[in-house]
């Protein structure tokens, strides 16, 4: 029966439904007794949040991590948010090799979807890739932040908050144990911690495929043409976004004002790195002046880059439309980058990519404007933008959502982790017409 419902499905199905499964057992393991230090039974929908925020690497919280949850709560806090930073049939073809089981034919098609690559050749291998490389890079991340969190937490619990915050940050989760909502605001002015917890996130943001090119140790002219404006597009941005916050924060009294150059320094680039899409936060976000929000916005809406830990449209996704437009304003046919010509389909993908996600943002956005008539539009969209791009930061009214509030930043989680398009392929019903044999005459619209 399994088997024959397998076959019945698309990848990209199987992707959401593995996806909304591994929710509902995280969902069931945060209810059990000894996971939270609460006297009476976890709610219901406050484990389904956090589970739904886990899985989909988010970051967004209705209770303290740190002190709401028992070691045990945290451990499967922790477990999810590899889970689904690494997704799900990364992790069941990790376990089928060990096994020694073959991968069939179904199993490389999803593995495809889920890796975002262009084809089945080679998806194995990247998967060994993937895993090897995510417990290595997490694991010198863990030995570098272990430093700081032993020598103030003790060697049991120092090692296991360094543990849990490097994986929270190659998974672009956000997550943090700190107790109390404060993140990473105690150590605002601390070099190592700021600049691991940075490297993790731009490391895990970039994406597989693009640090597989770089573990081959090629000149940058030898890599493929996604991993360049992966490079591209993530140097630019984090360089904006730099040079942004700390010229819109710099008199700040209350964010980068009363802090050191040096401190000024290192928390306008950690701001510039973790909207696209870690959520930690070194300075308080409610802050923030607005200019600044509306930067830290359109970042969390771009995202990191395919095939990654991160959520968003993409870079390379906000790339082929600046790049589309630039082709526009010069009056040329083609789209190019880097002495190549980017085909009309990726194009075409990529501008059905973002008007989904506007339409879904907008969708979010409208619902909350119903059900949270307590808060402002400033606060909704900046919540609904972290929640569809997977990032995590708040103005701090997430504990205060509504049932319903929940419930639909909950699906904002869920359709950011999974893509846009993706969720649209999944429920679509697309009929395999390879080529239209009637073409109707060309018209013309009047546009812009």
């Amino acid at each position: 029966m399994e088997k024959r419902l397998s076959k019945k499905l698309k990848p990209v199905q199987v992707l959401v439904l593995g996806f909304a499964g591994i929710i509902l057992i995280g969902t069931f393991l945060l209810m059990l007794p000894f996971a939270s230090h609460s006297s009476h039974s976890v709610r219901f929908i406050d484990a389904l949040f956090t589970s739904t925020s886990a899985v989909c690497v988010t970051g967004l919280v209705v209770v303290d991590t740190g002190t709401y949850w028992t070691f045990w709560g945290q451990l499967f806090i922790l477990l999810l948010i590899q889970v689904g930073g690494l997704g799900f049939m990364t992790m069941a073809t990790s376990v089928a090799i060990l096994l020694g089981k073959k991968i069939g034919l179904k199993n490389r098609l999803i593995m495809q979807e889920a890796l975002n690559q262009f084809s089945i050749a080679g998806v194995i291998r990247l998967t060994k890739y993937v895993i090897l490389t995510t417990l290595f890079i997490e694991g010198v991340g863990a030995l570098l932040l272990s430093i700081r969190f032993i020598p103030k937490f003790g060697p049991a619990k120092g090692l296991f908050y360094a543990i849990f915050h490097s994986v929270s940050a190659f998974c672009n989760a956000g997550f943090d144990i700190m107790g109390n909502g404060v993140s990473l605001t105690q150590y605002v002015e601390d070099p190592l911690v700021n600049l691991v917890i940075v490297s993790l996130v731009i490391i895990g943001g970039l994406g597989f495929a693009v640090i597989t090119d770089i573990l081959r140790m090629q000149r940058l002219r030898k890599f493929s043409l996604h991993s360049k404006l992966v490079f591209f597009m993530t140097v630019s941005l984090i360089g904006l976004g730099f040079f942004m916050v700390l010229f819109l924060e710099f008199n700040n009294p209350a964010t980068l004002g009363g802090l050191s150059f040096k401190g000024k320094i290192l928390a306008a680039l950690f701001h510039a790195v973790t909207p696209r899409t870690a959520g930690f936060n070194t300075l308080d976000m409610a802050s923030l002046r607005l200019p600044t929000l509306l930067v830290t916005i359109i970042f969390m809406f771009i995202g990191g880059s395919p095939g990654s830990t991160a959520g968003g449209i993409k870079t390379t996704t906000f790339g082929m439309i600046i790049l589309k437009v630039l082709s526009v304003v010069r009056g040329d046919d083609d789209v190019e980058f880097a002495h190549r010509r980017i085909a009309r389909e990726i194009i075409n993908r990529a501008l059905a990519i973002v008007f989904i996600a506007v339409f879904l943002v907008s969708m979010v956005v409208l619902l909350l404007s119903i059900t949270e008539v307590h808060m402002t539009f400033q606060e909704i969209i900046f919540e609904a933008v972290s929640a569809f791009g997977t990032v995590g930061l708040s103005l701090g009214i997430t504990s205060k959502l509504t049932l319903a509030g929940k419930i639909i930043i909950s699906c904002a989680m869920f359709f950011g982790r999974l893509g846009p398009l993706t969720i649209v392929l999944a429920i679509s019903n697309r009929r395999n017409n390879y080529k239209k044999l009637i073409r109707y005459p060309e018209g013309k619209i009047i546009v812009g």
